[in-house]
C-alpha cells in the first residue's frame, strides 16, 4: 500500500472511531451538527477540496461535486449521522478502488519490467559497464549468468539457457549456442555469453515492446469512448433531475424537507464511478493478461475488434512456416550429394538471393572465391559460373532448357534448383520451408473459436502453397502473389465478410506491412518479423507462435464480456435504486451501496481480465 493510501486508511479509522463515539455519547440536539462535522471534515476534506478546485476550473459535474452537495444537504436537513457515514463509506470505497487499480497496474508493470539497466562491453581488452543506449551495432557485449540481455544480437561464444517468459509467456527456457540470435529483455540463466550487437538500443526488441505498452492506453475502445461521453452528459442530467425532484413535487404535495432528502439520496446514487473506473480497467486488464502470454496489444480498440473475428488470413513464409529453408540434394546423377551442394554453393557465392543464402548455409563452409573464375547471373533463370575450370549452371527449368540439358522433374514439394556441369545434368536440389509445429493446431483452434474462414496468401509457387494449405486444413490458398496482389485479395475478402465481422491478417515480412495496415486487425510476428511489419501491426506475437492467435481472440472476447457485465450491472442497479430513492423507498445506506458497493464489485470483476485461463 502506498503512503497516500496509508494516510487515507488512517483517516478512515480515526473518522470511524470518532463517528461511533459521537453516535453513542452525543445527544440528538441541533448543536450535534458541529460535533458530527469533525469526523466528516477529517474524512472528507480532500473531496471538498477537489470539488472546489474543479468548480474553479469549470469542471462542475463530477463525483466529488455530487458527494459534497449530497452530504452538505444531509447536514442541512438534520441527517448528521448519515452525512458523515456516507462520506466515510465513499472514501472507503475509493481506497479499495485505488488499491485494486494499483494492483492491476503493478501486475502489468512487473510484467513489463524488462528494460535492461546496463551492458557489459569489451573495450581495450577490459570489461566496461555502460548504458545500453551507448552500445553500437557491431560491439561485443558480455552477458553473465543471471543478467538481463541488454541488446539484440548474435551469440559469438558460449552456450546458455535463456528465460524468455517476460516476452513470450513461455515458462520453459530456451537453449542458445554460437550463431543463435538473442533478443533484449530475456534473462541469461546459466553460462556466460559473448554477443555481437545487431541492433541499436532504440530499435531493440525491449524498446519496441515498451513503446507498444506505453502507447496502448492512447487507443481507446468504442466502449471506453462511450463511457467517457456517457459520463459527460449523465452527471449534469442527474443533477438537474435531482433539483427537479427537490422542487417540483413539493409544489403540489408539500413536504419540502422530505423531497429534498430524496433528492440528496438521488445524487449519491447517481455517481458514475463504477462505469468510469471499471470499464477502462477491464481493457487495461485484458491488455495485461495478453501481455503475460507474449501477446502485445497496442490498444483496447483492437481487443474490441478482435473479438468479432470472422476471417483469418495468413502469410505463409515465417508465419505458418519457420522461414528457415531446408536444402536437400535429390537424386544426384554423376556426383555425390556433398559435391552437388558444393558446386551449387560456389556458383551462388556472389548472390544475395534467399535461395543462394540457404544453399551456402547448407554447405556450411566459407567458399574460396578464388576458385570461381567467372560468374554470370541469368535473369529469371539462374547462374552460370566457371569453378575449377568446370562450367557449372545452377537454376530453374528454363535455364536447363536454354543450355540444352535434359533435366529430371522433381516430385518433392519445394523450390527445385537444377545443377549441370559441362553440359551434363548433375542432379537437383530441393529447397523447402519447414512448417511450424504449432501451425496445424493454430488453424484447428481458430475453427473451434468460431472463425468461419481461414485463408493463406503467399508469393510462393502454387504447388508449394497448396500443399501447405492442405496439410494445415486451411480453407483457401492464393499463391504466386506480389505485395500489391495480397492487398487486392484482402480487399476482396473484406467485401465478402459480414458487416459486423472482422478480418485479421497475420504476417511477418516487410512486404506484409501494407496488408497488415489494411486489415481490420493486423497481427505481426515479433521475433522474426520485420520492423515495418511490427510497426504496421495492431497486435504482436512475441514468440512467433500462430497458436497464440486463437488465444488472443479468446482473451478479447473474455475482456468484452467483462466490460458488458460491468455496464449492465452498474446501470441496472443504479436505475433500480434511483427509482426506489425517488419514491422514498431507499435511504442513504442504499445510496452508498449503489455507488461504492457497485463500484467495488465492478472493479473486482474487471480485475478478472488479468487472469487468463490456460
Amino acid at each position: 500500500m502506498k503512503r497516500k493510501q496509508k494516510r487515507i486508511l488512517y483517516r478512515i479509522i480515526i473518522s470511524a472511531v470518532l463517528l461511533a463515539a459521537v453516535r453513542i455519547f452525543c445527544p440528538d440536539e441541533w448543536w450535534a451538527a458541529f460535533i458530527y462535522a469533525v469526523p466528516y471534515v477529517i474524512i472528507g476534506y480532500d473531496v471538498i477540496r477537489k470539488a472546489v478546485l474543479n468548480i474553479a476550473h469549470g469542471q462542475v459535474f463530477d463525483e466529488n461535486f455530487l458527494m459534497v452537495i449530497a452530504t452538505i444537504g444531509a447536514f442541512a436537513t438534520g441527517e448528521y449521522m448519515e452525512a458523515a457515514a456516507v462520506m466515510l463509506f465513499y472514501q472507503t470505497g475509493e481506497l479499495f478502488q485505488s488499491v485494486a487499480v494499483g494492483k492491476s497496474r503493478k501486475s502489468i508493470s512487473e510484467l513489463m519490467d524488462i528494460r535492461p539497466d546496463y551492458a557489459n562491453i569489451m573495450r581495450d581488452g577490459e570489461l566496461v559497464t555502460i548504458d545500453p543506449d551507448e552500445a553500437a551495432v557491431g560491439d561485443e557485449i558480455i552477458i553473465k549468468a543471471g543478467e538481463r540481455i541488454p541488446l539484440d544480437g548474435v551469440v559469438l561464444e558460449g552456450e546458455s539457457s535463456v528465460d524468455t517468459s517476460a516476452l513470450t509467456g513461455e515458462s520453459l527456457p530456451r537453449t542458445v549456442r554460437v550463431g543463435d540470435d538473442v533478443i533484449s529483455g530475456c534473462v541469461n540463466q546459466s553460462g556466460v555469453l559473448r554477443v555481437r550487437v545487431t541492433k541499436p538500443f532504440g530499435e531493440s526488441t525491449v524498446t519496441r515492446i515498451l513503446d507498444l505498452v506505453e502507447n496502448a492506453a492512447s487507443k481507446k475502445a468504442k466502449a471506453e469512448n462511450f463511457i467517457t461521453r456517457f459520463a459527460r452528459y449523465y452527471t449534469p442530467s442527474v443533477v438537474i433531475a435531482a433539483a427537479a425532484l427537490a422542487v417540483i413535487p413539493p409544489l403540489f404535495a408539500g413536504g419540502w424537507l422530505m423531497w429534498l432528502h430524496r433528492a440528496l439520496i438521488f445524487l449519491v446514487i447517481s455517481c458514475p464511478c463504477a462505469l468510469v473506473i471499471s470499464v477502462p480497467l477491464s481493457f487495461f486488464g485484458g491488455i495485461g493478461g495478453a501481455g503475460r502470454q507474449g501477446i502485445l496489444v497496442k490498444g483496447g480498440s483492437y481487443l474490441e475488434v478482435l473479438a468479432r473475428t470472422e476471417t483469418v488470413v495468413f502469410d505463409k513464409t515465417g508465419t505458418l512456416t519457420k522461414g528457415v529453408f531446408n536444402v536437400t540434394a535429390v537424386h544426384p546423377e554423376s556426383i555425390d550429394e556433398g559435391r552437388l551442394i558444393e558446386l551449387a554453393a560456389y556458383a551462388e557465392s556472389y548472390s544475395t538471393h534467399p535461395i543462394a543464402k540457404s544453399i551456402l548455409d547448407a554447405f556450411n563452409t566459407e567458399p574460396d572465391r578464388s576458385r570461381v573464375t567467372s560468374c554470370e547471373e541469368l535473369s529469371g533463370k539462374g547462374i552460370e559460373a566457371v569453378i575449377d575450370g568446370l562450367t557449372v549452371c545452377v537454376g530453374n527449368d528454363k535455364l536447363m532448357d536454354s543450355i540444352g540439358v535434359k533435366w529430371h522433374p522433381c516430385h518433392h514439394v519445394g523450390t527445385t534448383v537444377h545443377v549441370a556441369v559441362d553440359g551434363k545434368y548433375a542432379g537437383h536440389i530441393v529447397i523447402s520451408d519447414e512448417v511450424k509445429e504449432t501451425s496445424e493446431r493454430a488453424v484447428a483452434a481458430l475453427r473451434e473459436a468460431g472463425v468461419s474462414k481461414t485463408v493463406m496468401l503467399t508469393g510462393d509457387s502454387d504447388k508449394v502453397g497448396q500443399d501447405v494449405a492442405k496439410r494445415l486444413g486451411i480453407d483457401e490458398a492464393y499463391t504466386e502473389l506480389l505485395p500489391a496482389d495480397k492487398v487486392e485479395r484482402v480487399e476482396a475478402l473484406i467485401s465478402e465478410k459480414s458487416e459486423k465481422g472482422a478480418l485479421v491478417f497475420v504476417g511477418d515480412g516487410i512486404n506484409d506491412a501494407p496488408v497488415l495496415s489494411r486489415a481490420d486487425v493486423g497481427i505481426a510476428m515479433g521475433a522474426m518479423g520485420s520492423d515495418a511489419a511490427i510497426e504496421a501491426a495492431d497486435i504482436v506475437l512475441m514468440d512467433d507462435d500462430p497458436a497464440k492467435i486463437a488465444k488472443a481472440i479468446g482473451i478479447s472476447r473474455r475482456t468484452l464480456r467483462i466490460v458488458y457485465e460491468n455496464i449492465i450491472f452498474a446501470l441496472g442497479v443504479k436505475a433500480l435504486v434511483l427509482i426506489l430513492g425517488a419514491l422514498g423507498h431507499a435511504n442513504m445506506w442504499a445510496a452508498v451501496f449503489a455507488d461504492v458497493g457497485v463500484s467495488v464489485i465492478a472493479i473486482l470483476n474487471a480485475m478478472r481480465a488479468l487472469k487468463i485461463k490456460e
